[in-house]
């Protein structure tokens, strides 16, 4: 392995996961962090072996391909339905750093697989840096024990995210990187906005579409609902295999979701589901947005599509939970609220909110500010994991 001193370019192998290509063709929060971050790892000389599925494009200067295409539509199957997915991807992974040993660490966002895998393989696997991109609530069982070994280190995305983590991973818990996005494309003009809310999200229970169907009744305000249902980016194909008695989707909880609690409602005037969105359609429907509503009922640790929203100079209307916080000031560029009446109000005091303050609150947290912190970062496990006894290391923050 390369000595890796201040002055020495690192080699990192990101590991994507198997879930979507890098990037996504349109819903994919990791791999849009991904995407995002790789190029400017390379603008700042670090040399990326890229592992994902291999339907993915982004330039690297090396790739792991493991499955040919993403399986979003697995991932939330029963588990012995699914869990042969991130194993498969991990196996690749293994067999390329064992026949790669010019790379200095591993950069890892694979929940749980990941480190796990890469900590029983010992010292024949780099050290590792995993990004926490999901609430501490999951997977408690393990990160309440994971013993990283002085190998295995992570970074969350949100300092809320950390001080949730068990006392167990905080102790290996190098820092919280903020999740930044690409600068927006020309931006329209006010004056061409909708007057819909906008919710961009994967259809689940957790993102709160049901809510936000709910409040905009209440608001009498137009809704739109864009995002996959069971990693279904299309209404059409969704429809298609729903009138399929014996398609697997029928068992998908997001899709129950759906049928139940939000489908119902969508009636294509005051509320609409778009399907899966990306590039310039993407565009126009959050920049066309009066506010982008965020009703979430868990934690969420990064929320990049806030970032976007704000960036954007759109105002973000949400419920007080995970980083939302730390990224949306009440009354200047959003509103915060606990209940559903309140988010109703909440988009109408949206619309009068100044859309430079909103781009202002997230013009410091660019790509390049990120992965700057990552390089750090890097720097810091590459000489952590050569030093006796520095498994426990202090969050900072």
């Amino acid at each position: 392995m390369n000595a890796s001193g201040a002055g020495t370019p690192l080699t990192v192998l990101v590991n994507a996961g198997p879930w979507l290509p890098v990037p996504p063709g349109g819903y994919g929060g990791i791999e849009n962090v991904v995407a995002t971050l790789v190029p400017e790892l390379r603008r700042l000389g670090v040399r990326v072996v890229l592992a994902t599925v291999g339907a993915s494009t982004l330039e690297a200067d090396g790739y792991v391909r493991t499955l040919p295409t993403g399986r979003l539509e697995r991932i939330t199957a029963p588990y012995n339905q699914s869990s042969g997915i991130a194993h498969a991807h991990m196996a690749h992974v293994v067999a390329a750093l064992r026949a790669d040993r010019s790379i200095d660490l591993v950069h890892d966002h694979l929940e749980v697989v990941g480190p796990a895998v890469l900590a029983a393989m010992g010292n024949a696997a780099p050290p590792v840096l995993q990004t926490l991109h999901w609430d501490m609530r999951k997977h408690a069982e393990f990160y309440e024990s994971f013993d990283g070994g002085g190998r295995v280190f992570f970074a969350g995305v949100s300092t809320s995210q950390v001080e949730r983590a068990p006392a167990q991973l905080r102790r290996q818990v190098l820092g919280a990187v903020p999740l930044a996005v690409p600068p927006p494309p020309a931006l329209l003009p006010a004056a061409e906005r909708g007057g819909y809310a906008l919710v961009l999200a994967r259809i689940t229970r957790d993102k709160g579409q049901d809510v936000a169907v709910r409040v905009c009744r209440r608001a009498g305000s137009p809704l739109v609902l864009a995002g996959p249902v069971a990693g279904v980016e299309d209404p059409d194909e969704l429809r298609r295999r729903l009138a399929d008695p014996l398609d697997p989707l029928h068992a998908d909880p997001d899709v129950a979701f759906w049928r139940e609690e939000v489908e119902p409602h969508v009636d294509g005037d005051l509320v609409r589901w778009v399907g899966g969105v990306s590039g310039t359609v993407k565009e126009r429907w959050l920049q066309g947005a009066a506010a982008l509503l965020t009703p979430i009922r868990w934690a969420e640790p990064g929320a990049t599509v806030v970032v976007e929203a704000l960036a954007r100079g759109i105002p973000v209307v949400g419920t007080p939970l995970g980083v939302l916080p730390s990224l949306v000031r009440d009354g200047v560029t959003g509103v915060l609220a606990d209940d559903e009446e309140g988010l109703a109000a909440g988009l109408s005091r949206a619309q009068r909110l100044d859309a430079a303050a909103c781009r202002e609150s997230v013009a410091a947290w660019t790509p390049e500010a990120m992965a700057q912190s990552y390089l750090q970062l890097y720097r810091r496990v590459v000489a952590l994991a050569r030093t006796p006894g520095a498994a426990a290391v202090p969050a900072q923050r």
